[in-house]
């Protein structure tokens, strides 16, 4: 399973602003993460939607965090893009296959794997992030394994 590039575009927005404490204007946010101006707008405008950035209109306008890095999580940033984070469709309430039978053997598989994800994912925030202890983190994990 792959993130969408619009998702990995959109960590790397708010990781930025988290780096930058400032209002960061949408040209300059396109250039220092490698995101096309007009995709970065459209992701602008869902994370602004989904309350993780603010916008600032007028000549000193730009984008800012909503709220402390140390608020702000990987599964949200994600989230607000591609909606709630599940392993498969057949997860979503509306889809409707023929194993959401009470005998189904993967609805509870796929729902346990899909809340460690999310779990995981909200144990990271643009704090942890921003400072480098994310690597370290991972790096510990790995030696566990």
């Amino acid at each position: 399973m792959v993130m969408t590039l619009e998702a990995d575009y959109a960590v790397r927005i708010v990781d930025t602003l988290a780096r930058a404490g400032r209002r960061v204007d949408a040209k300059n946010l396109a250039a220092q993460t490698g995101v096309p101006l007009r995709f970065a707008l459209k992701i602008l405008r869902k994370l602004v939607s989904g309350g993780l950035i603010v916008s600032f209109k007028g000549a000193r306008g730009g984008y800012a965090l909503a709220r402390g890095a140390d608020r702000i999580t990987l599964r949200q940033v994600i989230e607000s893009v591609e909606g709630p984070y599940m392993l498969s469709r057949c997860q979503q309430t509306a889809y409707c296959c023929s194993n959401t039978a009470p005998g189904c053997r993967f609805q509870g598989i796929y729902d346990e794997i899909s809340a460690l994800v999310r779990k995981k994912l909200d144990s990271y925030t643009f704090a942890v992030l921003k400072d480098g202890d994310a690597a370290d983190r991972t790096d510990a994990a790995k030696q566990d394994t």
